[in-house]
Parts: C-alpha cells; structure tokens; sequence
C-alpha cells in the first residue's frame, strides 16, 4: 500500500505531497536559501530604488495638493473680493461729493468705513494697480479713451477712471484708464 495510485483508490484521498520536493522545485524567493549575495544585494538596491522613487512621487503629489488648494482658495476669494471692491468704488464716489456742514458727521461715519474696508481688503492681498503715468499695459489697464495731451507719451496713462487691482500676482481688477496718443 506504499503506492500512491493505490492509496487513492483505496481512501479516495491523494497522499500529501512531500513537502521538501516542493521547495526543491520552486524558484527561490526573496531571501531563500539557494541566492547568493550578489543577487539579493541586487534585490535590496531594485527595493531601495522602488522606494525612492515612490517617496518622490508622493512629495510630488503633495506638493501638487497645496499648490491647487491655495490656488481654489485664491480664486474663490477673488471673487468676494471683486465684489467687494465695486461697493469701494461706491464708497469714494460718495466721498468725493460735496456735502453740506450739516452732513459732515455722516460724511465722517462713511470715510470711517470705506477705511476700514480698505484695510480689509488690503489684509487679504488686494493691492492697487499704479496706472496714472505708467505705461499702457494690456495685461493691467483697460483702455477706454485715447486722447491727445499735450506734454504726455505716447502711451501713457494720462487719467485712470476706475482702480485696477491685484491680488498677489493676479489680476483682480483691471484699472479704466484714458490713455494719451500721438496729436
């Protein structure tokens, strides 16, 4: 009964398989017996490679996360700032009205809060946009004249009409302005 054929069909249960003929013919693994040194510090630098380059990539995509997480939050407050900046421009416009003595203590209440939403505005990076005098810039300027001024460029920003502002390094606002040509 030593015969493997005739164990299963006695029993009806194939005998266990020996289990050192198994390893015998099994390529070698990670750390097995039959690879030499040279191999497993071949296998040790593709590990420490591998591990590298996933570290990398990981530090890749983190920084890729910060960088579109300040990005959405940069452009989400563009825009309640823009809106912001329109309720600014009312603000000096009433400034620059002339008022009778009797409203100069209301006067001196709407100068009080246009200051502090300038400051507001300003905490959070809105910066204004130096127009008059400069150079016409399509990137910052929105010419909507062009008049001929005597002792002026050609090209230069001669009145601005409306603030332009940036926020950081981005355009928030472009400035309104009356640009001088050539007469």
């Amino acid at each position: 009964m030593s015969d493997p054929q005739n164990q299963t069909e006695a029993t009806g249960v194939a005998p266990a398989a020996d289990p050192g003929a198994a390893a015998s013919t099994a390529a070698p693994g990670p750390g097995a017996p039959g690879q030499t040194l040279e191999q497993l510090q071949k296998e040790r630098d593709d590990f420490y490679d591998r591990l590298l380059r996933k570290s990398a990539e990981f530090d890749n995509y983190r920084k890729r996360i910060e960088r579109e997480r300040k990005d959405f939050t940069e452009w989400a407050a563009a825009d309640v700032l823009g809106d912001l900046l329109a309720v600014m421009d009312d603000f000096e416009r009433a400034l620059s009205a002339e008022a009778p003595a009797a409203a100069q203590p209301y006067k001196a209440g709407v100068e009080l809060i246009h200051r502090a939403l300038a400051e507001l505005v300003r905490k959070r990076g809105v910066t204004p946009v130096d127009a008059l005098g400069a150079d016409f810039d399509p990137h910052l300027h929105q010419a909507v004249a062009y008049e001929a001024v005597d002792g002026a460029r050609e090209g230069e920003v001669v009145e601005e009409l409306r603030k332009g502002y940036m926020l950081g390094e981005r355009l928030l606002r472009p400035a309104l302005v009356k640009v001088a040509r050539e007469s």
